[in-house]
């Protein structure tokens, strides 16, 4: 069973960063996507980012330019740099992880079989 396990959230000012970072137990396939989602009280749980094994990435528009994704496939590790925070990206961040495919993996959270735990983050203008 394929484990995640994500770390860094807490509370911040609008305008502050954050790292996130989820560690992967196992990465059972060469193609795989990984991607970072958060939920925000009363909404439906969004995709923030996605990279595959090669690297490619893809950004929502509501992030693009304030938050970075990155792996150590060494390691096993995703993380997210968060910068130029907002009160509208407080939420429970999440990372994700399917495996067999690659591309833009940004998908529908449905998508994803691997979940963390989640992490919560908090902008205060």
């Amino acid at each position: 069973q394929v484990q995640l396990a994500e770390s860094g959230g807490g509370s911040v000012q609008s305008g502050g960063s954050l790292r996130l970072t989820c560690e992967i137990s196992s990465i059972t396939s060469r193609n795989y996507c990984l991607g970072w989602y958060r939920e925000a009280p009363g909404k439906k749980r969004e995709g923030v980012v996605g990279i595959d094994n090669t690297d490619r990435i893809s950004t929502s528009d509501s992030v693009k330019g304030r938050f970075t994704v990155s792996q150590d496939k060494a390691k096993k590790m995703l993380f997210l740099q968060m910068d130029d925070l907002r009160p509208e990206d407080t939420a429970i961040y999440y990372c994700a992880a399917l495996f067999g495919v690659r591309g833009g993996c940004l998908y529908h959270a449905g998508a994803y079989k691997y979940w963390g735990q989640g992490t919560p983050v908090t902008v205060s203008s």
